[in-house]
């Protein structure tokens, strides 16, 4: 689920190059470094020479599963290096202050400083959670088409051993492009729930976003009604398996996944049940606008500065959804954010990173950029009730209550509330005690300690979903 405080990154900085220079071969070599804008992201740069008398460089970003990306320009003189990232607007200024370290700034909608340090290899995290052959089922990678053929879906199905057939369920990823294992930060948060659900005898498909590793589509042009469409087809896919339990056949969806599931579940009759793994129960602005509070606010803004969060973020975001066009949007929100800035203290502005103009200027360029793409003006307008109120199907669902993307306080009742509106006769809301987005145990429970934690998911969360899918499904 979108979070505003650390949308920088959250399509990746994309970077891989070409371009001329002077002699600088201190500067040759793999650079990593933490960038940190709101959440930490290791960020890691290949230069190298290409041989024409300048260089070339690639670029990694290992917590958000992006390697090898390229940069559009890599300057090098002397000690200084430029590296230009265009098309996203982003570059990095660095310099060499000694062999082992660059010191310089990202920016991308703002100034953010980073510091490189040689290495020879890339840090890996420990993740002892994720699954390693042998299985103990059957782990199959397939490969498959939507109707009309004008997708290619890859995807991993997981059997369980013995005779089937077996119920299933298709799992469905959160905000922004992710592959089949949902990997945030070397969390392969997918793998890991279809190792103990295969374990306790489900059929798991998990599948990649269109647009990513092997399935095909464009993922920047569509929208949680394309996805829902993707998700279809990955039902249809499992329908065509001999080992699949026809009549037993579910969805499992993670943030904007548990909206997505719904939405499918409403749409065919052979949906059989669905697990909403922190999904929202309200509308979409709303939850936005609680979401940027509790970020804030574990990021430890003052109560002071927190109580201006909701209602200029509903402003702004009313405001960009009144225009399609770009400039009228700026224009609009301008005067918005620079009439509510006048009138407020220069402690506030502070720490909501709005004290000069040109922050403002920076914040209102990405914010109208991304709230105008087609994802984003289907999303913010969405309304869960709509599709939860019309279920049929038996539905658990499940939140942590250290979650600062979908606060569990205001979800939870909401989906109990529309749940109790639909035909469904089977269904359980269930708050996880010490639980983050991640249904990782929290301790500091932000953003940032995502990376930080080892375990990718918590076994009473893991627990939770398989003893309710035993009782009521298989």
């Amino acid at each position: 689920m979108i979070a505003r405080f650390f949308n920088l990154l959250a399509v990746v900085i994309s970077c891989g190059f070409s371009s001329f220079a002077q002699s600088g071969n201190k500067l040759i070599g793999t650079w990593q470094g933490t960038l940190n804008v709101g959440i930490e992201l290791r960020i890691v740069f290949h230069i190298a020479e290409d041989g024409k008398g300048g260089f070339t460089s690639t670029a990694d970003s290992p917590d958000q599963s992006a390697y090898g990306l390229k940069c559009e320009s890599t300057i090098i003189k002397d000690n200084d290096v430029t590296i230009e990232m265009t098309s996203l607007n982003a570059s990095f200024t660095g310099k060499l202050i000694n062999d082992s370290t660059i010191d310089g700034s990202f920016t991308q909608g703002g100034e953010f400083p980073l510091l490189l340090k040689k290495t020879e290899k890339v840090t890996e995290k420990k993740r002892p959670q994720t699954p390693k052959p042998p299985f103990a089922y059957k782990s199959e990678d397939v490969e498959y088409n939507n109707a009309d053929n004008s997708l290619a879906y890859g995807a991993t199905i997981t059997i369980p051993e013995g005779k089937g057939p077996f119920p299933a369920a298709v799992l469905i990823t959160g905000s922004g492009p992710q592959d089949r294992d949902e990997t945030i930060m070397e969390h392969k948060i997918f793998a890991v729930i279809a190792d103990h659900l295969t374990k306790k005898g489900f059929i798991i498909l998990r599948v990649d976003d269109r647009g990513v590793g092997k399935s095909t589509g464009q993922f920047s042009i569509s929208t949680s009604e394309d996805f829902a469409k993707d998700v279809s087809s990955s039902v249809d896919y499992l329908l065509s398996r001999p080992e699949v339990d026809k009549k037993k056949i579910g969805l499992i969806g993670h943030s904007e996944g548990g909206m997505i599931a719904p939405m499918v579940a409403t749409q065919r009759k052979d949906i059989n049940f669905i697990v909403l793994l922190a999904g929202p129960g309200v509308k979409i602005i709303d939850l936005m606008a609680e979401q940027n509070e509790a970020i804030a606010k574990s990021g430890g803004v003052s109560e002071e500065a927190l109580k201006e969060i909701k209602p200029l973020f509903k402003k702004v975001v009313t405001a960009i959804m009144e225009t399609t066009d770009s400039s009228t949007a700026i224009t609009n929100v301008t005067t918005i954010t620079e009439t509510w800035a006048a009138a407020k203290s220069s402690e506030i502005l502070k720490e909501l990173n709005f004290e000069t103009a040109k922050q403002r200027k920076d914040y209102i360029i990405e914010m109208v950029k991304e709230f105008q793409s087609p994802w984003f003006r289907y999303f913010i307008s969405f309304n869960p009730a709509q599709y939860i109120e019309k279920l049929h199907c038996k539905v658990l669902a499940l939140n942590g209550d250290k979650d600062i993307q979908v606060i569990s306080k205001q979800n939870l009742p909401g989906i109990e509330t529309s749940l109790k509106k639909s035909r469904s006769k089977v269904y359980e809301v269930k708050e996880l005690q010490g639980l983050n987005h991640l249904f990782q145990t929290c301790k500091k429970c932000t953003l940032n300690e995502y990376g930080e934690l080892e375990e990718t998911i918590s076994p009473d969360a893991l627990q939770a979903m398989s003893d309710w899918l035993i009782k009521n499904i298989q």
